[in-house]
């Protein structure tokens, strides 16, 4: 599938763009420098009358994104929180995206629903609306079921989605094997590792069964977070392409006027938001990877209620404290110790200086920390710090592709409610109380705990290990033991005995 035949696939996306009259828009918003500007137009005009007409009725930006397909509207809701990169113009024409799609009719979501549930909707439902939002890959319709008079969200993905996307995605793998080939300097990016880690968040937004799982854990993750909830799981109603939730009430993140009316503090929802995010992913390493406007909204009670639960990222214990240390290093202005923490964690070739990486990573951070609170952007930040490692050689790491994504996004979320925000005195707090108690005392004998936990796993098995290593090493028939001791029993009580001093060394700790 991804053969030379995606080469129309990408000469309709620019065709499309100049049709539409957003190649002009959006070389614009990027501030395109003179030559791109020439290059875009001269190979867009020719090619113009193949692109796709759109929505007339759109603004330019969105008619050629909701034009092309599913994948590049999820690009647009990426830019629709992101007025500071794209202006406040395109940002605002873009939030249609989030939610304000064209539907698919009413007759082909409950058809879909029996179809999954094996139900007939008249008999679990008194009522079942026409579609109250619709995204790139599904619809939401409020319905009331009709044992318990509660009010649901009922999802149902598009038809023919799961087409579109594998379509769009076999044209990316394409130009990213292209930049490949024309651009050697471009593989330590790894773009074709880039596109697999997306495709695989991305697929899994296509089964919904996917998404009911993601939220129950994330929900028994979050269940003591004051000031932040989610919709609970109808499991019985839901399945591949059909997920029933309870309904939630609130003004969406998006109606900045809604938030107002209702008396909430947008200065105070703007950190919330933004500190919800960061604990969410160092301390459970489990977060919300699409927190766009679209997909929060403000309880009357002030709590911040998420949703759509496709796309959860998932980083290890040991990428958390890497991420906090890099973070707070930032905070702290401690250079030296972000240059360290690169190395240690293989992020930079161990080749390179890392006095000369902490001078070069010091250019990074002192210009943003003399900004004002308006100016201080993390996307700016990593802008600043992809240029300082390419010079350094480091890769791209796949596994904080989607954190740093998201971190940008939940950025523009909070910067939307209050422009003013100080996102690293946001962040803060809550990556100095994970350093408290992931990195440190604390965190030693909880990781020497985790060690005895697994050591005594092992303790049945021990006999049966240590028999198994004296038979391996004897050479019958001599003694297998005598008073020296055998090297094999040496080491089997040497495990042993290791594993108990962890463990008594964490039963004390513990007070056990």
């Amino acid at each position: 599938m991804r053969g030379p035949h995606n080469i129309w696939r990408l000469i309709r996306t620019g065709a499309t763009f100049e049709r539409t009259g957003a190649m002009g828009a959006v070389l614009d918003a990027f501030d395109a420098p003179p030559f791109l500007r020439m290059l875009a137009r001269t190979l867009g005009k020719p090619f113009k009358w193949l692109g796709y007409a759109g929505d007339t009725t759109m603004p330019p930006a969105t008619r050629a994104l909701t034009a092309l397909g599913p994948a590049y509207i999820k690009f647009g809701q990426i830019l629709s929180t992101r007025p500071d990169v794209v202006g406040g113009e395109i940002a605002g024409q873009l939030r249609v995206l989030q939610d304000k799609l064209p539907p698919f009719s009413i007759e082909e979501a409950k058809a879909a629903f029996e179809h999954e549930t094996g139900l007939r909707v008249d008999d679990v439902f008194t009522e079942f609306s026409p579609p109250v939002a619709a995204a790139s890959i599904a619809q939401v319709h409020r319905a009331r079921l009709r044992e318990t008079g509660e009010d649901v969200a009922v999802k149902v993905l598009r038809p023919g989605i799961e087409r579109a996307f594998r379509r769009d995605i076999d044209a990316f793998y394409f130009a990213a094997r292209m930049v490949e080939l024309v651009s050697p300097a471009s593989r330590r990016l790894r773009p074709t590792d880039v596109i697999a880690h997306f495709e695989g968040v991305v697929l899994g937004e296509l089964d919904l069964r996917l998404e009911s799982s993601a939220a129950s854990e994330f929900a028994a993750n979050i269940g003591n977070d004051v000031g932040f909830q989610l919709p609970s799981i109808h499991w019985h109603l839901s399945g591949r392409r059909v997920m029933t939730m309870s309904w939630a009430d609130g003004a969406p993140f998006g109606d900045t006027m809604a938030i107002d009316a209702a008396g909430h503090d947008r200065v105070e929802l703007a950190e919330r938001v933004l500190q919800m995010f960061l604990r969410h992913a160092l301390r459970d390493g489990f977060f919300h990877a699409d927190m766009h406007q679209g997909n929060l909204k403000v309880a009357a009670n002030g709590d911040i209620i998420a949703f759509d639960f496709g796309i959860m990222g998932h980083i290890d214990e040991y990428t958390r404290r890497v991420y906090a240390e890099i973070l707070y290093g930032f905070i702290k202005r401690d250079y030296r110790r972000v240059a360290e923490v690169h190395f240690e964690a293989g992020y930079v070739p161990r080749d390179r200086d890392v006095d000369e990486f902490a001078r070069a990573l010091r250019a990074v951070g002192e210009p943003i920390f003399g900004m004002n609170a308006s100016r201080i952007s993390m996307g700016k930040l990593l802008s600043y710090l992809f240029e300082v490692t390419e010079r350094f050689g480091m890769e791209t790491r796949t596994e904080l592709i989607l954190l740093q994504r998201t971190m940008v996004v939940v950025e523009g979320v909070a910067r939307s409610l209050d422009p003013q925000i100080n996102i690293w005195q946001a962040a803060r707090p809550v990556v100095e109380d994970y350093i408290r108690q992931r990195i440190g005392p604390k965190a030693l004998v909880r990781d020497l705990a985790m060690t005895a936990q697994v050591a005594a796993r092992f303790g049945p098995r021990l006999p049966a290990l240590v028999e198994a290593a004296l038979i391996r090493q004897s050479t019958p028939p001599a003694p297998i033991v005598r008073e020296t001791g055998h090297p094999a029993l040496w080491a089997a009580g040497g495990a042993l005995v290791g594993g108990l001093a962890v463990a008594a060394v964490a039963a004390l700790a513990f007070g056990l």
